[in-house]
């Protein structure tokens, strides 16, 4: 069994998405966040949460949607995409 559960991640991030944000309802959207920061992380961007996990960049993904150091945003502007998420010191949106 996968801790957490896709259950467990989507109590979670409803209870610290912001204000505005869509509830999520599906695994898929869990996934798609999950592999996009995957690939973040993979090609140099900082983890935003301590892990025991420092070689798997899927499991800090997900440690990071699990923290609510990571949102998932409607993407309003198809287009927009596939352009790269600039770095910050908030926590990150997809």
């Amino acid at each position: 069994m996968l801790h957490p559960s896709y259950k467990e991640m989507i109590e979670k991030m409803n209870e610290t998405r912001n204000e505005g944000d869509l509830p999520i309802q599906s695994r898929y959207s869990l996934v798609i966040a999950a592999a996009k920061r995957a690939r973040q992380i993979n090609s140099g961007s900082e983890p935003l949460v301590e892990t025991e996990s420092k070689e798997k960049n899927l499991s800090m993904a997900v440690d990071e949607l699990f923290a609510g150091k990571v949102h998932i945003i409607e993407d309003r502007d198809k287009e927009a995409s596939d352009e790269p998420l600039p770095e910050t010191d908030d926590p990150e949106e997809f």
